[in-house]
């Protein structure tokens, strides 16, 4: 090939590599490196932070052998009649104590109203399971029983929730002390989260 052919071919060449720049907006090697890289895009924004839940206690079962009841009548919010096997009876929680709405010669005192309504809210008209624990009755001739109830699939131990969501305080008799420390923890968590009894007074 003749030097003139030569020019006018490198000439040429040139010019279509020019071309081919100006179409890009920029070299072969700047559009491999602007080349989006494989994957989603990836957000540097900080993840909002998740809220943690308030702890709640862990579920129960009884612990020994129940009879079924069904609750004919709410008193207060620690006490029930119910009736078993066509017999009533007025039942105590074991375990705690609410505030008092119905004893002869003491004022309503705070509270009580609302412990009253929990608990009608809980096992009024409804069946459930007695458990004893180690006294049949207290000095009053009433049952002393640990009371559950099934809620969402689930069984309740009503004096228990009660606490939990500040209803009912933890006093307990020994030896009936079956499930001292589920309350005393309920206790705690009711008082923690500031609820029912445990709310500040205006």
């Amino acid at each position: 090939m003749s030097p003139g052919r030569l020019v006018t071919v490198g000439v040429v060449v040139l010019l279509v590599l020019g071309a081919i720049g100006g179409v890009s907006g920029c070299t072969p090697d700047q559009a491999v490196a602007t080349q989006p890289q494989d994957g989603p895009a990836r957000s540097t924004a900080t993840p909002p932070a998740v809220a943690r839940p308030r702890p709640t206690l862990p579920a129960l079962v009884p612990g020994g052998p129940t009879v079924k009841a069904k609750v004919v009548r709410v008193v207060d919010g620690d006490t029930i009649v119910v009736d078993i096997k066509g017999k009533q009876y007025h039942l105590r929680y074991i375990g705690m104590d609410t505030p008092e709405s119905v004893k002869p010669g003491t004022p309503v005192e705070r509270m009580a109203r609302e412990s009253s309504a929990a608990n009608e809210a809980l096992v009024g008209g409804r069946t459930v399971l007695l458990e004893k624990d180690v006294s049949e009755t207290d000095r009053f001739g009433r049952l002393l029983r640990n009371v559950w109830v099934e809620h969402d699939g689930r069984l309740v131990l009503v004096g228990l929730e009660l606490v939990r969501s500040g209803y009912a305080d933890v006093t307990t008799f020994p030896p009936d002390v079956k499930y001292v420390d589920q309350l005393l923890a309920a206790l705690d968590e009711a008082r923690g989260a500031g609820v029912g009894l445990w709310a500040p007074s205006d």
